[in-house]
């Protein structure tokens, strides 16, 4: 399927105003999910392990869900905290929550007890969904004897999976599961009290909050993106209005975990907005992906680029038919060329790259998914997206045609701000004489098709002797050495010219790590030349499985 190019001058399309509210009116994501589970009411929206679960009963589910938040207590405003992995009850605690006019809030299951209790704090969190899992129950039994959390509901692993399943978790697997607590503060899903569904509210999806989503906090303190209905739902539509085979069978398999903003945009809102089913699984281990896509012959796939380097180290990783995924969409992290084309040349399918960010509910840019991607870039932004690159250090002003500048956005899925950070917000935004414009912090360069390549995080560059470095760009020249599997390139303080680069690196075969500093530094320009390279068994690596290097920084 051909797919055409932007129109010209696409750079026009880029910066003059659209009418977001004719092509994507507002729409809450109750409706959206009610919406699809009436005209889709028999199809599996779900498909966990072998069992699989359809629209009807999910709709079901939330709605008794919201009837027993409303029984507690929980009202319009308040927060509903979901610390689960990718579970069955994630979907309808999720909907549900918003049914009774909550607003969700997504707890990282890696989280730590501290980590959890001040996000608990931060976002006014009353009640929390967990798991009966031992990794997940102790930590938020802790957060609730020692924050203001005044509930959890507590989900069982094993109502959520098949019969026999089910049986040796319960049989064999005790050791994974804590026991609920008796205590009137803590209840078992299955135990929750029956109330009356909550009637069905009337608000403005454009200003009514759905989800505080936390950032990754890389840059900092963690804080909380304010996102709309409207922002999560135009995102949804967005995409499902890029897609050139809606219509036709949609399976996702969901290995990003749903806590985090890709996997909601892109496997949560768009599938159920499609009809399609969400094949779950609860954390990402190669061998159980790849025998997920044996089994469930999924169409799409959304992944970070370090989940393609551990399937292609999986031995299963020859023996899988990845015929039926149309494509699989990467994003999250900097798509190195030969980690994309090893994939695409043992896998037979096709891997293209998006990009997007918190702040903007999921999705900026993508590319298409059809036909006509291009290597090295983000693709074009989605429909009705605004975008320009912009001075860093002056806003009002815009880069000269062909420089790199910050990339800054314009669109229905921007967010409203960040949760009791009036300052930050203000600093996240620029102010120009046709509105404001969010601040990715990343820098970007436009070609002459106006495909969009993003150089770097303007926060990762490294200051060399008044020289400009790019860690990505130093990372894509290192990453074409055979022997290399990841690298990772950070500033290192230098007392002539003020930092200097360090590079980082996990091996697939052997090599000297003065051996790869050489080779590395013949291929660079001098500024860019690193004064070392360090061999690592692995690299750190945050949350939903991003080359961390924030971490090697505070390391080094």
């Amino acid at each position: 399927m051909s797919v055409s190019k932007v129109p010209e001058p696409w750079r026009e399309r880029y910066q003059h105003p659209v009418a977001w509210e004719r092509d994507y009116p507002p729409l809450s994501l109750v409706e959206l999910f009610a919406a699809s589970a009436e005209q889709w009411s028999d199809r599996a929206l779900t498909e966990f392990l072998g069992r699989t679960t359809s629209y009807r009963a999910m709709l079901e589910e939330a709605r008794q869900f919201a009837a027993s938040l409303s029984a507690l207590g929980i009202v319009a405003g308040d927060r509903v905290g979901l610390f689960l992995p990718n579970v069955p009850a994630y979907i309808p605690a999720y909907f549900g929550a918003m049914m009774a006019g909550a607003v969700v809030v997504n707890f990282s299951p890696l989280y730590t007890a501290r980590e959890l209790e001040a996000q608990v704090a931060d976002s006014g969190t009353r009640l929390i969904v967990t798991l009966d899992s031992a990794a997940l129950l102790p930590k938020a039994l802790e957060v609730l004897a020692g924050s203001n959390l005044e509930r959890l509901v507590v989900a069982r692993l094993a109502n959520q999976l098949p019969f026999f399943k089910a049986l040796a978790l319960r049989l064999l697997g005790r050791k994974q599961l804590t026991p609920i607590p008796a205590r009137p503060d803590i209840t078992a899903w299955d135990a929750l009290p029956r109330g009356r569904v909550p009637a069905e509210r009337t608000f403005d999806p454009a200003t009514e909050l759905a989800l505080l989503q936390y950032t990754g906090g890389t840059t900092g303190t963690p804080k909380g993106a304010m996102l709309t209905h409207q922002n999560l739902t135009a995102n949804a539509r967005q995409l499902r209005d890029i897609d050139p085979f809606k219509g036709e069978r949609d399976v996702a398999l969901a290995v990003l975990p749903l806590f985090h903003v890709f996997a909601n945009s892109c496997i949560l809102n768009r599938t159920v907005l499609n009809g399609g089913t969400i094949a779950l699984l609860p954390r990402f281990e190669a061998g159980q992906v790849l025998a997920t896509i044996h089994r469930v012959r999924p169409t799409a796939m959304f992944v970070v680029p370090t989940m393609l380097q551990a399937m292609l180290d999986h031995p299963r990783m020859e023996g899988t038919d990845f015929s039926s995924l149309r494509v699989i969409i990467s994003g999250g992290a900097a798509l190195a060329l030969p980690l994309k084309e090893r994939f695409e040349a043992v896998s037979g399918a096709r891997v293209v790259e998006g990009y997007g960010l918190t702040e903007a509910a999921g999705v900026i840019a993508t590319n298409p998914l059809g036909e006509g991607d291009r290597d090295g870039t983000i693709g074009q932004p989605l429909p009705a997206t605004r975008i320009r690159l912009i001075d860093k250090d002056d806003p009002a002003l815009d880069v000269a045609p062909g420089e790199p500048g910050e990339l800054v956005v314009q669109a229905p899925q921007v967010m409203r701000g960040y949760w009791n950070r009036p300052d930050a917000a203000e600093s996240t935004f620029a102010r120009r004489d046709d509105g404001l414009w969010l601040r990715t912090g990343d820098i970007a360069q436009f070609d002459a098709d106006g495909f969009i390549s993003i150089v770097d995080r303007s926060k990762d560059m490294i200051a060399v002797g008044g020289f400009k470095v790019f860690p990505s760009q130093v990372e894509a020249v290192l990453a074409q050495h055979p022997a290399v599997k990841e690298a990772a390139v950070i500033g290192v303080p230098d007392a002539y010219r003020g930092e200097s680069p360090r590079a980082y690196v996990t091996l697939q075969q052997p090599a000297e790590a003065d051996e790869l500093r050489n080779w590395l530094n013949d291929r660079v320009g001098k500024h860019e030349r690193v004064d070392a390279v360090v061999v690592r068994d692995s690299l750190p690596k945050t949350m939903i499985g991003k080359l961390d290097r924030k971490s090697l920084k505070a390391e080094a």
